[in-house]
Order: C-alpha cells, then sequence, then structure tokens
C-alpha cells in the first residue's frame, strides 16, 4: 500500500499568542513532503483554545479541528509555547498523554518542550529547547535531561528541538526518517536550508546557507563542492575560484553559515555518506572515498564522534 493510500496523520497543535512562523515549521516541511499530494502526509492544524486564536503577529488564525485531532494522530507536534512558560490547560496536557500512551510520536519545538515535560512526558529522557530556557527548563522538571547545546534530540517517541531554525532542523530529521533522505533532502531545497546542520546552539544559525543574489558567486563555490566532496579543498584555492581574498572569504563564510569552512565540508560529507548509506549498497569503502573520507577507518571514526553510531549500524536502521 502506498503512502499516499495510508497517510501519517499529523496533529500541530495552535493555541491563543502562538507566533505565526512557529505553527508554519511544521506545516511547511510535511506539506513540501507531500510532493504534490503523493508525500502521505495528512496535516492538522488543531486548536488548543476556541477559535478565532490571536497571534503574535496581530491577526488571527481559525482552523476546523480542535484536540480531538489528536485522536488519530500518528505525531503530535507542539511548535511552541508562551514566552513566560506558563502551565499548560489540563485539556491540553490529558490530550498529549492520552496521544503518547496509544503510541503516537510527540514532538515539541522550541518552548513546545514545556507542555511536554508538564505532561510528563519527558521525564528520565534526554530534551533540549531554546538556550535562553533551557535553565528554566531544567529546573522546572528536574527528572529531564536538558541538554542546551543541541539543535534536537530525538528520545525514539518524543523529540524535542531548540529554537526556531532548529524546529525545520528536527521537524526535517522526522521527515528523513518517515521517507528517507532523498525526501527530506528534496524538501531541503524547497525551503532553501541545508537538509542536515553539524554543531549545536553555540552557533545560533539562522541561516545556513548563502540564498541571496548578490551571495551568488559565493554560492556558485559551495554548490561546486558539494558536486565535488570526493575532492581535496583549501580556504585558497576556494576564495581565488569565488574571486576574493582568503580572509574576505573566511569572513563571509562563517557569516553566511555560522561556522567554518573545515566543519561546513565535514557536514556536507557525513550528509553525502548517510545518503549513500540509505540509499544504496555500496560498501562502506566505497562511501568513505565517494564522500571524501578517503579511507572506511576515517568515516567511521567520524561517523562514532558525530553521529554515534558506525556506518553499518546506521545503514542496518534505515534497512529495518
Amino acid at each position: 500500500m502506498s503512502a499516499a493510500a495510508n497517510p501519517t496523520n499529523i496533529a500541530v497543535i495552535a493555541f491563543d499568542g502562538i507566533t505565526p512562523f512557529h505553527l508554519s515549521v511544521p506545516c511547511l516541511v510535511f506539506d513540501a513532503g507531500r510532493e504534490g499530494g503523493e508525500g502521505g502526509f495528512a496535516v492538522r492544524v488543531c486548536a488548543a483554545d476556541g477559535t478565532p486564536l490571536r497571534t503574535s503577529a496581530g491577526f488571527a488564525i481559525a482552523t476546523d479541528f480542535d484536540l480531538r485531532a489528536l485522536d488519530q494522530a500518528d505525531i503530535v507536534i507542539m511548535p511552541s509555547w508562551h514566552n513566560d512558560c506558563r502551565p499548560a490547560p489540563p485539556a491540553l496536557l490529558e490530550a498529549l498523554r492520552a496521544a503518547h500512551a496509544r503510541g503516537a510520536r510527540v514532538v515539541g519545538l522550541c518552548l513546545g518542550a514545556f507542555p511536554l515535560a508538564e505532561a510528563g512526558l519527558l521525564d528520565g529522557l534526554a530534551a533540549t529547547t531554546h538556550w535562553q530556557f533551557a535553565a528554566a527548563l531544567a529546573a522546572r522538571y528536574p527528572k529531564v535531561d536538558v541538554d542546551c547545546d543541541v539543535l534536537y534530540v530525538d528520545a525514539g517517541r518524543v523529540l524535542t528541538s531548540a529554537g526556531v531554525a532548529a524546529g525545520l532542523d528536527c521537524c526535517l530529521h522526522l521527515l528523513r526518517g518517515l521517507r528517507g533522505a532523498d525526501a527530506a533532502n528534496r524538501v531541503a531545497r524547497q525551503l532553501v536550508i541545508a537538509p542536515h546542520r553539524q554543531g549545536g546552539q553555540a552557533q545560533f544559525i539562522e541561516r545556513p546557507l548563502p540564498v541571496s543574489g548578490s551571495d551568488g558567486r559565493f554560492a556558485g563555490v559551495l554548490e561546486w563542492v558539494t558536486q565535488r566532496l570526493e575532492q581535496a579543498h583549501s580556504i585558497d584555492a576556494l576564495a581565488e575560484r569565488a574571486a576574493m581574498s582568503r580572509r574576505n572569504f573566511t569572513r563571509h563564510f562563517r557569516q553566511a553559515t555560522g561556522t567554518s569552512f573545515k566543519q561546513w565540508l565535514l557536514g556536507q560529507r557525513l550528509a553525502h555518506a548517510q545518503w549513500m548509506l540509505e540509499s544504496g549498497d555500496a560498501s562502506v569503502e566505497v562511501v568513505a572515498q565517494q564522500a571524501g573520507f578517503g579511507s572506511a577507518l576515517s568515516l567511521r571514526q567520524h561517523f562514532r564522534t558525530v553521529l554515534q553510531t558506525s556506518p553499518s549500524a546506521y545503514r542496518a536502521s534505515y534497512r529495518r
């Protein structure tokens, strides 16, 4: 049976005072993931309060669904929460608990981790939230292992993410697990964001790749690199290709990506290796060569350091 014939039901919870961008994050990722209606997602925005709902942007929104939409949801997403981290209403907490108890995956993006923690769904698990509120989350819910340094945490049936851009990272990660690397990469390209970012919240990355017209030459160089990951690359050679000085290229690169060229290149190579492992049967040695790691040993070391797994185990987990 196709994904479209048996869709994944996703309930996104809106509330009075929500920030429109937070609400749009899961809707954008999984709507784009439908690929013209063939991605197999049924996304329903449901109201935790009566509609219409006021937003922080000064306009109101309405939805045809209330919290009963969670009864049929395979995935429940809390896209944010109030900045004062107020207690959630009992009806919302009960709906979250009930969805989790019957097997739905529950996702808390940014401050959306607070209602999940209040519902007890994060007890004994690692979780994250926006770095400015991580201490408050840890103090209020001591049973939660709060990690303020990561972009998102996948604890199996419960996922949490850091701030706005990390919500996109988390949703793309979820899409990758549901539909594979090709679908996640396709959606990332549509949204003009990186399919996978290395690093943590300390980078404060809002835009992992340059996208404006004035950055066209610089972006062209990065695209050129991504098509030749198996080759060695130096900052001097790339600066020359971009018609920039080394200093200007380095400064421009960090402003555009929030990280160093070395770390960015490692991230691109890891993402390519992941895609090869997910989508083909090439040996680990071949994957290592084509992704630019040089040897299977180097690939294994980087997988262990960054992803806490081995290439073989990673491939096996996706094949299952």
